[in-house]
């Protein structure tokens, strides 16, 4: 009698970590293992197509399927058959994107729970983060499971992170479903395509000199494979029977190489591994993050216009400059898990898997110049560097137009808007009237469904409207017990901003403030390497005052 086939299933299978734990799946041959992501079909990089994927693939030891965790439909398809789910598909972290965060981490989660409880799986094992109890204010140093939840994360990724993992360790015991969460800290290693070639492109573009914040903040970082074996410590801890499965069901596990190190060594590391230097310039967090606040203001306006997301964030700026170290003992206690690579063996091992990013090894193509990168590198950077010609003097065209016929004139905000909408339904009249083709050429409809508002996105937009609601109520609350002051001088400094914005007028912002826009950064993309001297020279200078300044004040209160 044939024995009875075993399957596991990863979603978010081409994922970095999962394609990790894919392979030791497949070495360790407990179950065959069914690949889910969103691909229509699987395409393996160069060194997987000789490797253990390519063979489990050919063999019917591994099958991939094509799944969208918001359909569940598709999700309950994937799950037939499954005793175990590694559910470690999420959206890339550094897009700050609600509606989409909510729709994976939460609505996916909560379809793969459906399923998982629907088609009878005994286990699932949910990748969580460690983020989930960071509120981005404050460090956190060998914190534990006992950490709570903070009524604010520090980014959308986060907290819907956050909603995910309590689905599922709500979920433990439904309909025999043991579930458990694994919180892997600041994974790294071979096959990485977010952390190491941002670091590489960093330093190509001669942005890796500078350190955010003191340089001290402490931070785990994980090696990819003990991620890995950290996921498969656990569902063999729920297999198990008795005690060991119950005291490893329904729990959140911190995951690290039990190795802390100063964040910005271990960046400087891969940096010399590489060949580049290590970064030596510091600069205040505080100097940075009103920056990167705007930075986050124009990428929010300019997104829908082809911007695309930029490397300077508020929430980044948080994570390079706090501190967040974690235990892991819990781990060890009630899953059996200790890192299988040290924390320099795996450095080693992810500098040597990047010998095409190496500073000897001249980049394939032109890097894109600081000026194209915080603008996104889309259409916006495409206009305002004047890169395609065509597409910036339309812009100037409509802009001009729009100058001198709602704000030169000095109409009020009513007029100007009634009169805009008065020139959208006449041009769309005229539009409809006239025959497809004038003089020969083609001349495209607008269609109805250009105006259609589908139902999903308009749940969408409520959502998005009842989060920043929501946030702003948690807001108020902090600033109610008088406890925060940090948020207290954020929200004057922000209201303080606004009325010196308000003042002036939509007149002078038009004729100031697109003039400036449209040649700043061209300018600065042609004198890039003289404007960042003239900065260093500034920031030097200003670190140097305040340090005299410190001298004083301290020789002042000795001679007192």
């Amino acid at each position: 009698m044939a024995e009875e086939e075993r399957w596991c299933m990863v979603t978010g299978g081409r994922g970095f970590a999962a394609r990790h734990l894919v392979v030791m799946l497949i070495k360790y041959e407990i179950f065959k293992v069914r690949i889910a992501d969103l691909g229509p079909s699987i395409v393996l990089d160069p060194d997987e197509e000789k490797g253990v994927l390519r063979e489990a693939l050919t063999s019917g030891r591994a099958q991939y399927v094509s799944t969208d965790l918001r359909d569940k439909a598709q999700v309950l398809k994937a799950c037939q058959g499954v005793e175990v789910v590694f559910h470690m598909a999420a959206p890339d972290s550094s897009i700050n994107n609600h509606q989409l965060h909510h729709s994976v981490n939460v609505q996916g989660t909560s379809n793969i729970i459906d399923a998982c409880i629907e088609m009878k799986v005994k286990r699932l094992v949910y990748t969580s983060s460690p983020s989930v109890v960071f509120d981005g204010v404050h460090d956190i140093f060998n914190g534990d499971e006992s950490l709570p939840y903070p009524a604010k994360h520090n980014d959308s990724y986060s907290a819907t992170k956050a909603e995910g993992e309590a689905l599922v360790i709500k979920s433990n015991g439904s309909n025999g479903l043991l579930s458990c969460c694994i919180r892997p800290s600041s994974i790294f290693g071979p096959g990485d395509k977010l952390l190491v070639p941002s670091l590489v492109a960093a330093a190509r573009a001669g942005k890796s000199k500078f350190i955010i914040g003191d340089g001290n903040n402490m931070y785990d970082f994980t090696y990819v494979e003990n991620v890995a074996h950290a996921h498969i410590c656990a569902e063999r801890a729920l297999a198990s029977e008795g005690s060991v499965a119950e005291r490893a069901a329904g729990q959140a596990y911190f995951i690290t190489n039990a190795e802390p190190i100063k964040f910005w060594e271990f960046m400087s590391l891969i940096l010399e591994g590489l060949g580049y230097e290590r970064p030596n310039f510091k600069i205040p967090a505080a100097v940075m993050m009103p920056i990167a606040h705007m930075v986050e203001l124009i990428y929010k306006l300019l997104a829908p216009y082809g911007m695309k997301v930029p490397q300077l964030t508020p929430s980044r700026i948080r994570l390079l400059s706090l501190s967040r170290t974690f235990d892991c003992s819990k781990a060890s206690d009630r899953l059996g898990y200790t890192p299988i690579v040290p924390l320099q063996e795996g450095l080693r091992r992810t500098i040597e898997s990047y010998p095409h990013l190496r500073a000897d090894v001249p980049s394939t193509n032109d890097r894109p110049s600081k000026a194209a990168l915080l603008l996104g590198n889309g259409k916006v950077a495409d206009t305002l560097l004047w890169r395609n010609k065509k597409l910036t003097l339309t812009v100037l065209l409509i802009l001009a137009a729009f100058f001198f016929n709602f704000i030169a004139t000095g109409y009020t905000i009513i007029t100007a808007v009634s009169k805009l909408l008065l020139a959208a339904s006449i041009f769309l009249f005229i539009h409809a009237k006239l025959p497809e083709k004038i003089l020969g050429y083609k001349l495209e409809k607008i269609q109805e469904s250009k105006f259609h508002i589908s139902e999903e996105k308009s749940h969408q937009v409520a959502l998005s409207v009842a989060s920043r609601w929501n946030s702003a109520i948690i807001c108020l609350k902090s600033l109610c017990k008088g406890t925060d002051s940090i948020l207290f001088l954020k929200v004057v400094l922000s209201l303080l901003a606004l009325s010196i914005l308000g003042a002036i007028s939509l007149h002078n912002v038009f004729v100031i403030g697109v003039p400036i826009v449209f040649l700043a950064f061209v300018v600065y993309e042609k004198k890039e390497e003289e404007i960042d001297k003239l900065v260093l020279k500034i920031l030097s200078l200003g670190c140097k005052l305040k340090s005299c300044i410190g001298c004083f004040v301290f020789s002042s209160g000795i001679e007192r």
